[in-house]
């Protein structure tokens, strides 16, 4: 079992010719990721080879899931026209999008978003600004080293990108049954609540690791939702224990006003839900164990 991604899962990638899409498409292909396509209109009906695998290109996404039957689409498109990728995406009602896309404007995030739950909600977005997810041992979809880690029972969801590697790195030996980067922008489609409900869901995972940071309320929510909704035993850690007040940090949603948004404040929600909180993701990961260790 995995949330939101297994070795079933057909992948597409939109933007998969530019520089950064052919990167990762190739160490997608090499973590065992079901690649079955890439979007751009302007090489349509083209194909190309990574590493003695031939992958077409689609015109659109509806095209792609036509001829493939892909359920997930990876974006690697430019801020300036990721909006636009969105919008085919959920027009064409893909299951899932994952959007790795970094400086996409507020305002175009919150109008594919809005758009996504218009249409009925039928379009899962992960991120934008995200590493994405990975099924460890099957299935990876966009930019988490594949190698870091192997199969498990812990779930993971995070803010953070190089925290998502640096956890998964640190409990490797145990190994993980996914983990999901949601990204840290002001706007997101999947929040720490989506993950956790699934992770509660999923016979296969037995302890959740979330990751979260200064800024925002929504570690605060996850903590409400934890008490009422969770049984699993969870583990958490806040970035920003150090972080000045007022000042906007690395992701743009990391910004803190008063004592709402601090990182002592997450801390104290979440410990109050029950949530063992460690103060370094080292220290997080020696909880995971003890808990684990039963």
């Amino acid at each position: 079992m995995a949330i939101f991604l297994n070795k079933d899962s057909k992948v597409i990638v939109q933007g998969m010719t530019g520089a950064t899409g052919m990167k990762h498409t190739k160490l997608m292909l090499a973590d065992g990721t079901n690649i079955v396509g890439g979007v751009n209109p302007r090489k349509a009906g083209t194909s190309v080879d990574i590493d003695g695998t031939e992958i077409p290109v689609f015109g659109t996404v509806a095209e792609a899931i036509e001829k493939t039957g892909a359920n997930v689409s990876v974006l690697f498109v430019p801020p300036a026209f990721a909006k636009a990728a969105v919008v085919e995406a959920i027009d064409a009602e893909i299951p899932l999008a994952v959007v790795i896309t970094e400086g996409i404007a507020v305002h175009d995030s919150a109008a594919f978003y809005a758009y996504a739950v218009s249409q009925g909600n039928k379009t899962r977005i992960i991120g934008p600004n995200c590493p994405g997810l990975i099924t460890p041992g099957q299935s990876n979809a966009g930019i988490i080293p594949g190698d870091i880690t192997k199969p498990g029972r812990i779930g993971l969801v995070s803010k953070s990108g190089t925290l998502t590697y640096q956890m998964m790195y640190e409990l490797r030996d145990i190994g993980f049954s996914s983990a999901v980067g949601i990204g840290g922008d002001p706007v997101i489609g999947t929040t720490h609540i989506d993950a956790l409900a699934a992770f509660e869901a999923d016979p296969d995972t037995d302890l959740i690791v979330m990751i979260g940071e200064i800024g925002g309320d929504a570690e605060e929510r996850a903590a409400a939702f934890i008490k009422e909704n969770v049984k699993k035993p969870v583990v958490g850690y806040v970035a920003g224990f150090t972080a000045p007040e007022g000042k906007t940090m690395g992701h743009a949603g990391a910004i803190v006003s008063g004592s709402s948004g601090t990182a002592a404040a997450k801390k104290e929600a979440l410990e109050a839900a029950g949530v063992k909180v460690g103060k370094t993701p080292t220290e997080t990961a020696k909880l995971a164990r003890e808990i684990l260790a039963g």
